[in-house]
């Protein structure tokens, strides 16, 4: 468990994240991470945004079920 504290930034809340999540998260400065309320009533801080893997799954099984059609307009 990582203990984090609230600091005031500007006229903001933030969080500072220690060099440990940072690694974990594989971020960077600019980056965008993701706070997710899961279904137990928590929080999960994510840099993957659950709407982009939601429409890349809908684009796949698209691309599976037009798989030949995709296949001859690419030549």
């Amino acid at each position: 468990m990582i203990d984090l504290r609230i600091r005031k930034v500007g006229n903001s809340l933030g969080v500072v994240l220690p060099k440990e999540a940072i690694s974990r998260l594989h971020v960077v400065d600019g980056d965008r991470l993701f706070l997710i309320e899961t279904p137990e009533g928590g929080y999960r801080l994510t840099p993957y945004d659950p709407e982009f893997e939601a429409q890349m799954a809908l684009a796949e099984e698209g691309m599976a079920h037009y798989r030949n059609t995709l296949r001859v307009l690419a030549k």
